[in-house]
């Protein structure tokens, strides 16, 4: 059986053809949408892993800095060796702004 298509009213397939592409626009657009948020999402979460990682490595090096700080302020050198010490630094003359005593941090 032939089924002849010059017979048909050419409304309905140009309204159908319509909502066809119609549906497959949709669906790319709804894929790209997904996509970008997918993607914004990844991005966002490497930025905060990343920027936690950082700032840990920061904060990490500051105690440990600290810490040696502090603990080198507590050291007591021996009798003989701290005058040797001591002695050397004061009134070392420094390359650029002639000389002046050295300064130990203590405090720090």
């Amino acid at each position: 059986m032939q089924f002849d298509l010059s017979a048909v009213e050419t409304a309905p397939m140009v309204f159908i053809g319509t909502l066809v592409i119609a549906l497959v626009i949709t669906l790319f657009m709804m894929t790209a949408a997904l996509a970008a948020l997918v993607l914004t999402g990844v991005g966002r979460l490497v930025w905060l892993i990343c920027a936690t990682l950082l700032l840990g490595l920061v904060r990490g090096l500051n105690y440990t800095w600290d810490r040696l700080v502090h603990h080198a302020s507590t050291v007591e050198l021996p009798g003989e060796l701290a005058s040797d010490f001591t002695a050397d630094f004061i009134g070392q003359s420094a390359p650029s702004t002639g000389t002046y005593p050295r300064v130990v941090l203590r405090d720090s």
